[in-house]
């Protein structure tokens, strides 16, 4: 009876081994070494790319993201959704931000993140970045977000407003369950990053600093 328990438990083991991933360092390197060029795609020009016309600025954008596309599609189809355990934090979230612009492709987006929801829940996954591409896919395939982490801006007052969004009233609670602040303190981050973007084009207007709105305290847990 021992020795049948024994060799149960053996057989557990090695097929829980058998489904683990194992860890993939070229695909972490390479999602690594391909999520520098997006970054330079997707910030406001800089160093040489800041002399460039906005033409050849915009031509480089839209094919750094459509090449962007096709490779992450092809990791996708192959792995599925790179989690912790096959890339690490970084790795995982090199991916999701390069599929973060990838908004001419809402249909791939959209595999993306639901394919990522059960790794999520297996806290295999970033909860915060699901929250972030959620709410992308949604504003791209004509829904309102769900954590209103998308904005637009108010270029008269320098401040940052959630694009369409969905119970708003209930958001902060949303935005707690996944690990975010408030919606509030958000939008003064990204009201102050704005500003510092646009500093010279809002002081020849006479706006010194950007406007903020009140931060509630987050609730007792």
């Amino acid at each position: 009876m021992k020795s049948k328990l024994t060799l149960l438990l053996m057989c557990i083991t090695l097929v829980s081994f058998a489904q683990q991933k194992k860890f993939n360092q070229p695909l972490a390197d390479s999602l690594a070494k391909w999520v520098v060029v997006d970054q330079i795609a997707a910030k406001v020009p800089e160093g040489v790319y800041k002399e460039w016309p906005r033409e050849k600025w915009d031509k480089f954008k839209d094919s750094v993201f459509a090449s962007h596309q096709q490779l992450l599609e092809t990791i996708f189809k192959k792995y599925g959704y790179p989690g912790f355990d096959q890339v690490g934090k970084t790795g995982s979230n090199n991916f999701w931000l390069m599929v973060q612009h990838c908004d001419k492709w809402p249909a791939f987006q959209q595999q993306v993140l639901e394919a990522m929801k059960p790794e999520v829940l297996k806290k295999n996954g970033d909860a915060k970045n699901f929250a972030y591409l959620t709410d992308r896919v949604n504003l791209n395939t004509g829904k309102k977000q769900v954590y209103g982490t998308q904005m637009t801006y108010n270029t008269k007052l320098c401040q940052a407003i959630p694009r369409p969004l969905a119970d708003s009233a209930n958001v902060n609670q949303r935005r707690y369950q996944v690990g975010l602040e408030a919606i509030e303190e958000y939008q003064n981050q990204m009201s102050e990053m704005h500003f510092e973007m646009n500093k010279d084009v809002y002081q020849k207007q006479g706006i010194t600093q950007p406007k903020l709105v009140p931060v509630p305290a987050k609730p007792a847990t």
